[in-house]
């Protein structure tokens, strides 16, 4: 854990394999409070069969990179959060390469946090999807 009390780029990795974010490959880069980069490598159980990249592969990689930092920012005495709203809009596409995610907090509040995130092509820099996420800030009963 950092000097500030929140999870460094590596210990969040180390919570990824055994996962769903982990068998898809997704690596986090940085992580301060409020923003995350994290990328993908784009390799062929990855895409859709009309051969370009499969959406949910790119939305999960804009949830993940949203909903860990999620944590780093949740108000004392908060138990977790879930995720209750998201949206995608897909702009461009993938075959192979790299692509890249950064993630920032939009809002964080006592019951809710607002997260966007920019899925992109690492090696052109051109936007894949523009992301949105809400999540639920839980609270023990």
């Amino acid at each position: 854990m950092s000097a500030t009390g929140y999870l460094t780029a590596d210990e969040l990795n180390d919570l990824l394999p055994g996962t769903f974010p982990g068998l898809l490959g997704i690596v986090v880069d940085t992580h301060e409070p409020g923003r995350l980069t994290s990328h993908l490598d784009v390799r062929p159980e990855l895409l859709a069969p009309n051969g370009y990249l499969h959406a949910g592969t790119v939305v999960t990689l804009a949830d993940t990179s949203c909903g860990l930092p999620t944590r780093a920012l949740l108000p004392e005495g908060s138990s977790g959060f879930t995720t209750i709203e998201l949206k995608s809009n897909h702009l461009s596409t993938a075959r192979e390469g790299r692509i890249t995610c950064e993630a920032t907090v939009a809002h964080a509040g006592r019951t809710t946090q607002v997260w966007d995130a920019v899925v992109r092509n690492a090696e052109s820099g051109k936007t894949i999807a523009l992301f949105r996420c809400t999540q639920s800030v839980l609270w023990p009963r």
